[in-house]
């Protein structure tokens, strides 16, 4: 008897281990899917914005791939936790439809112990993001910003699309109707400069661009045109030309991008909390605070996605999925946005960090934990799954009065 029960518990034990495994696997497939489709959506949606922004500024192609490139962090980052939850709800759901669900808590492994593998999964992802928030992002940011201030800020330098305009400086726009493929010889031309007191406009048939005798810039030559410069108080003064060299030159290198950390989203976990530190920092020490404490916030959300999805992934047996997965979506979009709104009340010194992040925080907390025990008391059974009968009954109820009253029926 002595030797039998160590051996039927490391028989147990074997048997939890296997079922874990096979929990945490059936889970990470449709993990897998779901982070693929919903990065992919959020990179595309992007990348057609990049596409028309820099086709006004004449920016190749590359430089989209460059921009969404460095955009993959920032979208993985809201990517984790919609594809986690989705990931946990679908695996909750099928056991249940194949009934295996039902097999293990009749064998006397209880929700709790069941739902370990979602648990140690959600531990895990959370300490993937916390260097994807914490120093990952800050990095990918700034370069998005710097190859953004690249592309908007090149010159002409003979990589010229016809027809897009470009802002060679702050207060200087050109466009060309026809670029040759050399970038130099120039057609229907078109100039806006900004001054103090109004604008100039100068407007060409041909041109030619020329690497200027610096060495470092470019001077345009413009044939058969005119120039209209519009100052405020004055008459506008419009002088043509054969033959003219622009009194401005087109710089044909971009001017250096600022140093990382003008933005506190730039900097680091580490370099925040250095900077909280310091008596006097660049950017002010409430936004700085309410930075530090969201992206803490973000990463310890992660374990609350099981919480939530369990639940109401087993009341999806009883009731149609679609409710579950649209009620489910619509308190993780609500608790997204109201961090963000906590976060920017902090930025405006309106309320302090610590109340302005951690209040939505504990409060989604408070919600994830008290449907999970809810759940537990009665299986697929919890106050957003009756909330949704209720709601769906109403509804239902108001379509058969709209149909009967169109048939001149009685209600």
């Amino acid at each position: 008897m002595s030797q039998t029960a160590p051996k039927k518990a490391a028989q147990d034990r074997a048997h939890i281990f296997l079922i874990d495994t096979y929990i945490a696997w059936r889970t990470l497939r449709p993990f897998a899917i779901a982070l693929g489709v919903v990065l992919t959506a959020l990179l595309l949606e992007r990348m057609l914005r990049l596409f028309d922004m820099l086709a006004m500024t004449g920016g190749p192609l590359d430089v989209v791939l460059e921009l969404a490139a460095s955009l993959v962090p920032f979208y993985l980052g809201l990517a984790l936790p919609a594809a986690f939850f989705l990931a946990v709800f679908l695996t909750v759901a099928r056991m249940g439809d194949e009934n295996e669900l039902d097999a293990l808590l009749a064998s006397g492994v209880s929700i709790t112990r069941l739902s370990r593998p979602f648990f140690a999964l959600s531990i895990v992802l959370m300490f993937l993001t916390l260097p994807l928030f914490g120093f990952i992002q800050p990095y990918t940011r700034y370069a998005f910003h710097a190859i953004m201030y690249a592309a908007q800020n090149a010159g002409w330098d003979a990589h010229v699309e016809p027809a897009a305009f470009v802002n060679v400086t702050k207060n200087i726009a050109v466009t060309a109707d026809e670029v040759d493929l050399t970038g130099q010889e120039l057609r229907g031309i078109f100039i806006r400069r900004k001054t103090k007191d109004g604008e100039e406009i100068t407007t060409a048939s041909e041109g030619r661009l020329q690497l200027a005798p610096d060495g470092k810039s470019l001077d345009l030559f413009l044939k058969k045109g005119q120039t209209v410069e519009d100052h405020a108080g004055k008459p506008p003064y419009v002088v043509g030309f054969q033959n003219f060299k622009s009194n401005f030159r087109f710089p044909s290198d971009v001017p250096p991008f600022r140093a990382r950390g003008d933005s506190e989203r730039e900097l680091t976990l580490i370099e925040l909390r250095n900077h909280l530190s310091d008596k006097v920092s660049v950017v002010p020490h409430r936004r700085l605070r309410s930075e530090f404490h969201a992206r803490i916030a973000r990463t310890l959300s992660l374990p609350l996605i099981p919480f939530l999805a369990i639940p109401l992934a087993m009341a999806s047996k009883r009731r149609r999925r679609t409710s579950g997965i649209i009620v489910s979506a619509l308190l993780m979009v609500g608790y997204h946005h109201i961090l963000q709104l906590g976060e920017s009340l902090a930025d405006t010194g309106a309320l302090p960090a610590i109340p302005a992040i951690w209040i939505p925080y504990a409060l989604f907390a408070a919600l994830c934990f008290w449907l999970f025990h809810s759940s537990r008391k009665r299986l697929g059974d919890n106050p957003v799954s009756r909330l949704v009968d209720w709601t769906e009954g109403g509804v239902a109820h108001v379509t058969d009065l709209v149909s009967r009253f169109r048939k001149g029926k009685p209600a």
